[in-house]
């Protein structure tokens, strides 16, 4: 599910894989503006056959592709994911004009939006035509901000329309009753990714402090303050996000879903923040009845109080256009749109150049009617026997994990019992939800992209909030057919694998099934075992909140993933950016049971279907590793990777790549692994958890 700032407090919602010529079975057609291309399932005109696959697996499965490869100008990163998302781009693309082109959409239909939606995006003349005017009623706001009352008026409007200053509100299942939907409070308003970058004081940091303070002043100065303005105001918002960033929970706390989950009163959060009335700004959101609230960061919240009281009313109005200004950028005329590039994109991602103006709104576009353009490419690419055939890989990698946990030697029989009631209880979603979200309520017009975009929020918000209490939707899905990844949510105890994953190198369904097991099969056990990993295994069968362990069986758990925290800590993609071993902890679990569940659920399929031959002088279970590391094939920036090991959950690609397979002695077995080999560690240090 995405995760925004607002929601980082929460980030158990639901882990995703992401991050993120041979002929072993036949290659599959993938659809672009350009025809029709060949994806073979396995490629080794990618091999470097000058390493030796002991010593650098990654390198050795993907060297040549890395060595002809150029990262395209407009990313920080390319890889077997992003070739797969850009080639299910231009199919939407394509889905999506001939839907146009067709002069078969129902006026007012919700396929008929998405095209208009996409249509006004594009029409960059009206961008600039519109310019920030349709702001200017939200600038008003602001400016007519006399008092505590007026603030706490416009957070209320604000936050219908994601905006995102101080805090946000959303609704989702109550993590220890989830069958019931509940209101949540998130920590979030700060322009940074993420509080680290406020508060390490390292060189590299104090150069993105001052880059984000330029970049501050160039946005301020776009919308008509002067330079001496927006110089003093930048400084004022850069002390105020400093001030709330110290009081956040680190991303490595952020991983406990018990440190989150604080459920109080509506009174017991106004001695938190006296300087709202919760009541009245609850009722200016759409809230009404409610009398409880779950708070992911109290202290937070206190610290947000304290800025109330510190700064001037002037301060907080500079801090409040700064974030209507960022969180719109994006949708605003190109003078707008450059500059956001140029800090976000260029600076911290590593980028040479802004994607093109189709894609970006192409992006907007599934983010907003998603599930409408879902049902075209659904309609129109995905063959029911790729959905067949993944089923039954599926319950093999199932059974497998179940017969692994029944044969552990660490876990108590006790324990065991409710770790197999967890796998009996899985739902698995594949390829496309059964019914499709209903987009009618939702207001597209030609009048300008902001306002489309505005508006969409509008919707969400709106759709969002309407859950409140209610019985949560087991069937509702939280990514869309066309989405390149998958998920697992606790909550709902289920794994989802859309349509648009179940493509080659990840799945080609008339392919060899060593090649899918290593593949789409390492991607389902990765996700199943998000059900086990640190957070994940916080949650019992029903997706409560609950422990499920004995006292003894929990630490011998624990003592597994320090294991594997201390052997990731080790990894440097970029000299002085360590991944954070607790940080990734749940992602690097996923990845090791993954891809041991798989390895052993292919055996299985063998079991019934028999072991084929050597292919290109590849066994079975050679070709196996080298789909892993295919799915990973990757190269990406400097900039790109220290800015992923301070943000995202999941470690760099070499590492999910070759990181597991040192564990696993079937990859010792399958490569001959001896000790002196880089790919070598002591079975002192082998990490085996489930």
């Amino acid at each position: 599910m995405k995760k925004n700032g607002l929601r980082a407090g929460l980030s158990v919602v639901a882990s995703a894989v992401l991050l993120g010529a041979c002929t072993s079975g036949s290659g599959e057609k993938a659809k672009t503006l350009k025809g029709e291309v060949e994806v073979k399932a396995l490629d080794l005109a990618n091999v470097d056959s000058t390493v030796n696959p002991t010593d650098d697996f990654f390198r050795f499965a993907n060297g040549k592709w890395l060595d002809r490869t150029e990262i395209p100008s407009d990313k920080g990163r390319w890889g077997s994911f992003m070739e797969l998302r850009e080639n299910t781009d231009n199919t939407v693309l394509g889905i999506l004009k001939s839907a146009e082109e067709g002069g078969n959409l129902t006026e007012g239909s919700d396929q008929a939006k998405a095209v208009e939606f996409y249509k006004v995006g594009m029409d960059s003349l009206l961008a600039e035509k519109v310019g920030i005017s349709p702001l200017e009623t939200y600038f008003k706001q602001i400016n007519d901000i006399k008092d505590k009352k007026d603030l706490q008026a416009y957070l209320g409007k604000q936050e219908v329309y994601g905006i995102g200053s101080y805090f946000g509100i959303f609704v989702m299942a109550d993590l220890k009753n989830s069958d019931v939907n509940a209101l949540y409070i998130g920590a979030g308003g700060i322009g940074l990714p993420d509080r680290d970058y406020y508060t390490k004081t390292d060189d590299k940091s104090k150069e993105t402090r001052a880059e984000y303070l330029k970049h501050v002043i160039k946005m301020l100065e776009l919308t008509g303050e002067v330079a001496n303005t927006a110089d003093a105001n930048a400084k004022v918002i850069m002390d105020m996000e400093t001030q709330m960033a110290q009081s956040m929970l680190t991303k490595e706390e952020r991983r406990d879903p018990n440190k989150i989950y604080n459920k109080m009163s509506i009174s017991d959060l106004s001695k938190l923040t006296p300087s709202i009335d919760w009541n009245a700004y609850l009722n200016t959101v759409g809230v009404k009845g409610v009398k409880e609230v779950i708070v992911s960061q109290p202290a937070y919240m206190q610290e947000v109080e304290k800025v109330f009281n510190k700064f001037s009313m002037d301060d907080i109005k500079a801090y409040l256009k700064w974030h209507l200004i960022h969180s719109t950028a994006g949708s605003l005329d190109s003078k707008f749109v450059a500059e956001s590039f140029n800090f976000y994109g260029k600076y911290l991602g590593g980028k040479e150049e802004m994607s093109a103006r189709w894609k970006r709104v192409l992006a907007a576009t599934n983010g907003t009617l998603g599930e409408a353009v879902g049902q075209l490419y659904v309609d129109q690419v995905f063959p029911p026997e790729a959905k067949e055939n993944a089923v039954e890989m599926v319950q093999n990698i199932i059974d497998t994990y179940k017969e692994r946990i029944q044969n552990l030697e660490w876990m108590s029989e006790d324990t065991k019992k409710m770790a197999q009631k967890k796998l009996d209880f899985l739902t698995v979603k594949i390829g496309y939800p059964d019914s499709w979200k209903d987009y009618s309520k939702l207001e597209v017009s030609d009048k300008s992209y902001i306002e489309n975009v505005l508006n969409s929020r509008k919707f969400r918000h709106e759709e969002n909030m309407e859950k409140i209490g209610k019985p949560v939707d087991k069937a509702e899905w939280h990514m869309n057919p066309q989405t390149v990844n998958a998920y697992y949510n606790p909550t709902s105890n289920e794994i989802v694998f859309p349509a648009a994953i179940l493509q080659p190198p990840f799945y080609n369904y008339k392919a060899d099934a060593a090649v899918n097991y290593g593949g789409i099969g390492g991607v389902i056990g990765h996700e199943i075992s998000h059900g086990f990993d640190d957070q994940g295994s916080r949650f019992d069968e029903t997706g409560n909140l609950k422990n499920w362990w004995t006292e003894e069986d929990y630490a011998q758990f624990n003592k597994r993933t320090a294991q594997l925290v201390e052997q990731y800590d080790a990894y440097e993609p970029v000299e002085g950016a360590h991944v954070s071993g607790q940080f990734t902890l749940g992602e690097n679990i996923g990845d090791l049971g993954g891809i041991t569940a798989a390895y052993f659920g292919l055996q299985k399929y063998f079991d019934k279907h028999g072991k084929p031959e050597n292919i290109d002088g590849l066994t079975p279970e050679q070709r196996f590793f080298m789909s892993w590391a295919t799915i990973w094939r990757s190269k990406a920036k400097d900039e790109y990777l220290r800015t992923q090991v301070n943000t995202d959950p999941h470690s760099p690609a070499m590492f999910r790549a070759n990181g597991p397979l040192t564990d696993f002695e079937a990859f010792y077995e399958a490569f001959e692994v001896k000790e002196g080999d880089q790919m070598y560690r002591p079975d002192s240090l082998r990490v085996e958890i489930w």
